[in-house]
């Protein structure tokens, strides 16, 4: 199963009809078999964990409109929204023991949480997956947290658009659907100056990083990507076998002297900066 079918979502609906990704560049959209990419006017959009990302929420309703133009329906139509890695925060957490207990689990993982993120944990949206045991005897957790504020300004303007948002998700957890692979890997995933690092072992993530760089030359990317490969050594036991990359149009430094190759999309179109994770959404869905 994948991960963003395994993960349980800020918000639970069927499979809509619409997608949309959304990232400071702009919309990638997928409708039926129409897909595509609008691009904003700078300033539209700035990601921020804890502060309101839409800057000018009249173009991006105007996008939305231009992308899916009200159809006259009353009902609002179902969408998907894929939010920005950096609008939220996702933690991989350990525990000696887990409850058993529904009702117990969201406090003991807020509590948990509740000191590493830049918003009040009592006004933010927290979802959070058990993953599957891999040999550890820890219970590792999977959290993702994002400030209401911000989850809602975006909400708002979409049903605002004629839609109703039924699944949220961000995107890399949406893009992590279209790996594969097995054994220790790590994904890094750039989207402007937003780097993610993911480091999986089969369907577990065991560590989940994700920050926004100054610029894009080598010494910042190793600085990023070097205690990522310390860290899979000294705790999984094991050297990188493999660096999937996405969004990275020059590739990573020679030095790092790992295999690497492209994520890939079985839907005959590359993932890339800005649609990685509505192609893994998409993916999740057909599959």
């Amino acid at each position: 199963m994948s991960i963003v079918q395994s993960i349980t979502r800020l918000v639970k609906d069927p499979p809509p009809e619409h997608a949309f990704e959304i990232s400071e560049a702009g919309i990638s959209y997928a409708h039926g078999t129409q897909t595509g990419f609008e691009r904003f006017e700078p300033g539209t959009i700035e990601v921020s964990p804890s502060v309101d990302n839409v800057l000018r929420p009249e173009a991006l309703s105007s996008m939305i409109g231009h992308i899916a133009p009200p159809n006259g329906a009353k009902k609002r139509r179902g969408a998907a929204l894929i939010l920005p890695d950096y609008a939220a925060r996702v933690t991989v957490l350990d525990f000696d023991s887990f409850p058993s207990v529904v009702a117990e689990q969201l406090p003991l993982v807020k509590f948990r949480i509740k000191k590493t993120i830049p918003f009040d944990i009592e006004s933010a949206a927290v979802s959070y997956y058990v993953q599957p045991s891999s040999g550890s005897k820890k219970v590792e957790v999977l959290a993702v947290t994002m400030a209401f504020d911000i989850v809602a300004r975006y909400e708002a303007i979409f049903r605002a658009a004629g839609f109703h948002p039924g699944e949220v998700t961000t995107s890399t957890l949406a893009a992590l659907n279209l790996y594969r692979g097995e054994g220790v890997a790590v994904v890094a995933k750039l989207s402007g100056l937003v780097l993610t690092v993911t480091v999986l072992s089969g369907n577990t993530i065991k560590l989940f990083r994700c920050v926004r760089l100054e610029g894009l030359d080598e010494t910042e990317l190793l600085a990023i990507l070097h205690p990522t490969f310390a860290y899979v050594e000294d705790e999984l036991a094991s050297p990188v076998r493999k660096l999937i990359l996405c969004g990275f149009p020059h590739g990573v430094p020679a030095e790092l002297r790992c295999e690497t190759e492209p994520l890939r999309s079985h839907l005959g179109t590359a993932p890339g900066e800005y649609n990685a994770g509505l192609l893994g959404y998409l993916e999740s869905v057909v599959n």
